[in-house]
This record gives C-alpha cells, sequence and structure tokens, in this order.
C-alpha cells in the first residue's frame, strides 16, 4: 500500500510542477507594455477630451498611443495586443451612484468578458469628481498623466515592483523638510481649525485660496509642493476622499493617501494628515 501511495505521488508531481509553471505573474503580463499600443479612451464630454488629446498628446512618451472612443474600446478590449488609457467613473458600496472619476490604465485580454474590474490594471488615480467636477482636474491633469506614466515604468523595472501602489511609493514626503507646501483652503477638512493651522502651518507650509494655490502648479513653480483632494460633490457615508502632494515643478507625487467619509469624518486633509505631513519638521525643530 505504501508503495503504491509513493507511486501515486509521483505520477501527480509533474501535472503539479505542470500547473505551477502555468501561473504568469504580473510583472509576465506588463513587460510587453512599452511595444504595445496604449489606447486613450475619450470619455465623450468634450472639453475634457479636449484636455486630455492635449496633454497625451504633449506629454505620453513610454508607448506608443492611439485615440478612441468608448464603443470602439468594447470592440478591442478582449485584444491583448492594446492597453487601454480609460476615464472610469467609481461606484463605491455604499454609494447610489459613482461619486469620482479615475484615469485607469489597464490591460486588453479575455478577462474584459466578465466586465472592466477583471481587467488587468496597472494603475488608477483620481482625477475629479463624477458629478459637477470643479474644474481644478484640468490644471492638475499633466500633472496625473506624468505620475501614471511614472508609476508604469517603476513597475517594469523591477519584478516586485509591479504590485506596488501609488500610496506605497509616497515616502518623499519625508524628504520634503526644505519644500515649500501649499494647501487650498478647499482642500482642508472641518478639523483643520485656526488653532491647528497656527501649530502645524509653519516653516514654509501655508493655506491659501485655491486660485492661488492652483497658480502654482500652472507656473510649474519648483521646490513647491500643492494639494489636490478629489472626493463626490455631494459625498455620503462610505465614499471616499482621495488626498495629494504634487511637485509643481517636477509632477512628483510626494503624498498620496484616501479616507472614508462618515457622520464625523468628512472631505479633505484631516489632522492625522497633517501630522505626517509635518512630523518631519517638527523633529527637526526639536532636535
Amino acid at each position: 500500500m505504501r508503495k503504491f501511495i509513493l507511486l501515486a505521488i509521483s505520477a501527480l508531481i509533474p501535472a503539479i510542477m505542470s500547473a505551477q509553471a502555468q501561473i504568469t505573474t504580473k510583472d509576465e503580463k506588463i513587460k510587453d507594455f512599452p511595444e504595445k499600443t496604449t489606447r486613450i479612451v475619450l470619455s465623450g464630454n468634450e472639453f475634457f477630451d479636449a484636455s486630455l488629446k492635449e496633454e497625451i498628446r504633449a506629454r505620453w512618451t513610454i508607448s506608443p498611443f492611439e485615440f478612441c472612443t468608448l464603443p470602439e474600446f468594447n470592440e478591442l478590449k478582449e485584444s491583448s495586443d492594446y492597453y487601454f488609457l480609460i476615464p472610469l467613473k467609481s461606484r463605491f458600496r455604499k454609494e447610489s451612484e459613482p461619486g469620482i472619476e479615475m484615469l485607469s490604465l489597464i490591460k486588453g485580454g479575455k478577462e474584459a468578458q466578465k466586465g472592466i474590474g477583471n481587467m488587468l490594471e496597472l494603475v488608477s488615480i483620481p482625477v475629479r469628481a463624477a458629478k459637477y467636477p470643479s474644474g481644478r482636474e484640468f490644471i492638475f491633469l499633466p500633472a496625473l498623466i506624468d505620475i501614471i506614466q511614472e508609476h508604469v515604468m517603476h513597475e517594469l523595472d523591477r519584478d516586485l515592483n509591479a504590485y506596488s501602489s501609488l500610496s506605497s511609493r509616497c515616502s518623499g514626503i519625508m524628504e520634503s523638510d526644505d519644500m515649500r507646501i501649499v494647501f487650498a483652503r478647499e482642500d482642508l477638512s472641518e478639523e483643520i481649525t485656526p488653532e491647528i493651522e497656527r501649530v502645524y502651518f509653519t516653516g514654509g507650509i501655508t493655506a491659501v485660496d485655491t486660485q492661488l494655490a492652483d497658480d502654482f502648479m500652472l507656473k510649474n513653480v519648483p521646490n513647491t509642493l500643492v494639494s489636490y483632494t478629489v472626493y463626490p460633490q455631494d459625498p455620503v457615508t462610505g465614499s471616499y476622499c482621495y488626498k495629494m502632494l504634487i511637485d509643481a515643478g517636477t509632477h512628483e507625487l510626494f503624498y498620496f493617501r484616501k479616507h472614508r467619509i462618515n457622520r464625523k469624518t468628512g472631505p479633505g486633509f484631516l489632522v492625522e494628515d497633517i501630522m505626517r505631513i509635518t512630523a518631519d519638521r517638527f523633529r527637526d525643530e526639536m532636535r
């Protein structure tokens, strides 16, 4: 009997090894990205699409690209010959309708038969509210496109990088002590009282009117981080708020976090965000 069991196990080993050999990791799946054409899917919104076309033509350098419509995307999405950069409206579980719009870079393939959510995602970044966006997305779109490209190149650089996220790579905030940080007031939550500002908004950290903050980004002012938040126009409990600090000069993403909105925690940078962002600066002052 023992001999029979050993023989059975021996017979199974090649099948098991064969099954394991067929597992394809994410880094293997995306290594063809630079050679494949990326289809830039237009949203159907005339103003956003015009801006997206302009910025892609000016900035996209990591792969060949072509523009396509949503119907064309639906025809091509099952083809592994293409990657797609597509605006997607996201609805979280407790939301009755999509709250925010993301720019998602995904790979075509048979998985698309089960829905876009099953397609291989390289990176997604929040762009604007899905309904009644503020218009700030047009100012930050160049930076968001550059952030997507930089993240993809990071994913392609080493095998394990393929599984990294935007938030996991934003340790740069700990090295921003000598940089100015400019918060648009509309990006701050109600938790940020005048008392909090007096304590934490020192040494090059300021809160200003949104137009002034956006001017830093428009003028590509060096050595300056500018805030940008994305959340639904009418958030409900269970909606998410995304918070970013972006280098106006280089478009490097220095801070990226999200939190769930509820009755106690509204949209915008929270006190805990401000404490994270300023932690090293306060340590330096105490030395």
